[in-house]
């Protein structure tokens, strides 16, 4: 047990206030003003110290690109075909590289992470804390979405094959899931049917289980997504959505999460060319559920509070900053009942800090996830 006394307590769901939070076996038990300490329990004195819940990333490939720069340590895409709904991020991420260490002493201490967007449909994103050796015991979630492309990449990747043109993505993933419905009505009617493994690992995108994560920057790319998901009648989140600003009203009648970013990066192809880091206030004021991402390794996933803080810059409050690297994108991913917040009965995942948290001079001066401290 571990009572942390006096601290400046920033809570995210309920007003910040000067007080104690204390955890136990993982998960934070009380919260107020003037805790008693029980019997055993450690006390650490907070004054004039920060206490934030722990970062987290909605859309990342933190552990799925190694940090050295070689082929080997690069298992993001699965370029073999335009279609693998059946690979897993699960079984491709390397927990042990120094980029998740990195994140956790950074305050990230939970990320969802998975393949790329070379592929029309990518496989499966895994939800995991950042810290430990095994993915299977660091997973929150072990396939928490299913990872969908629109626009370049895929027609970029696959130009000499299969994929010409952006009518050829949209039709190569509508096949797919109407292929799904059909293999899923001959099961539900009791007949042979070839087992699938494809359609087997789309089964939970058809029953809205899982959402299909799609990357989309350009416009049409968006509106493409949120046609077909409203076709087959899907829950999406938005990744990217770097023309958002465009459209951001058509983006809010869809009722789709975004997920913006990265925006801390070069200007690199042709559907890049509106990124900014004001589209999260221009996403947040048309009343979206949005997050900040960085897309790492593309940023670094310890620059996630600068990114925030970069759009800071450009008119987004502090306190909607803060709220698009922690709650925000736990709502996202549908996880906020475990964490994105202090709140007695979540996870102990907390940032002990000097300053506030998109403060570039910030100094960290503890984390820990799942009551552990981990840096």
């Amino acid at each position: 047990m571990i009572l942390f006394k006096n601290a400046n307590v920033f809570p995210i769901e309920s007003a910040p206030y000067k007080g104690d939070v204390r955890i136990s076996e993982g998960r934070i038990t009380g919260m107020g003003i003037d805790l008693d300490p029980l019997e055993n329990e450690e006390v650490i004195d907070c004054t004039g110290l920060n206490l934030y819940p722990g970062m987290i990333e909605a859309h990342c490939h933190l552990g799925m690109e190694e940090s050295s720069i070689r082929m080997e340590g690069n298992d993001v895409n699965e370029m073999s075909d335009p279609i693998t709904p059946q690979v897993r991020g699960l079984d491709g991420c390397y927990p042990l590289d120094e980029s998740v260490s990195n994140a956790a002493r950074a305050g990230v201490t939970c990320v969802a992470a998975g393949p790329g967007s070379a592929n029309v449909v990518g496989g499966t994103f895994v939800c995991y804390k950042t810290s430990g050796r095994s993915i299977d015991e660091m997973a929150v979630v072990k396939n928490i979405a299913m990872k969908a492309a629109f626009g370049e990449n895929p027609k970029r990747v696959y130009q000499d094959s299969r994929i010409k043109t952006r009518m050829n993505i949209a039709a190569l993933l509508r096949n797919l899931l109407f292929k799904t419905k059909e293999y899923k009505a001959q099961k539900e009617a009791g007949k042979d049917v070839p087992f699938n493994m494809q359609y087997e690992a789309m089964l939970p995108v058809i029953e809205k289980k899982m959402p299909l994560k799609c990357h989309v920057h350009r416009s049409d790319d968006i509106l493409s997504a949120i046609r077909i998901a409203k076709e087959f009648d899907l829950d999406i989140t938005l990744d990217h959505v770097t023309d958002g600003a465009v459209i951001a009203d058509l983006i809010k009648e869809s009722g789709y999460p975004c997920i913006v970013g990265p925006s801390l990066t070069h200007k690199s192809k042709y559907e890049l060319k509106a990124k900014s880091f004001k589209t999260p206030k221009v996403i947040h004021d048309a009343g979206i559920l949005f997050s900040i991402t960085t897309d790492s390794p593309v940023v670094p996933q310890e620059y996630l509070p600068l990114c925030a803080a970069l759009a800071c810059k450009e008119g987004l409050s502090e306190e909607a900053c803060i709220e698009a690297i922690t709650l925000s994108p736990a709502r996202i991913l549908k996880i906020d009942e475990r964490v994105g917040s202090i709140k007695v009965g979540k996870d102990a995942d907390l940032i002990l800090c000097t300053s506030s948290l998109i403060d570039t001079l910030n100094e960290i001066k503890a984390v820990y996830i799942n009551g552990q401290k981990v840096a």
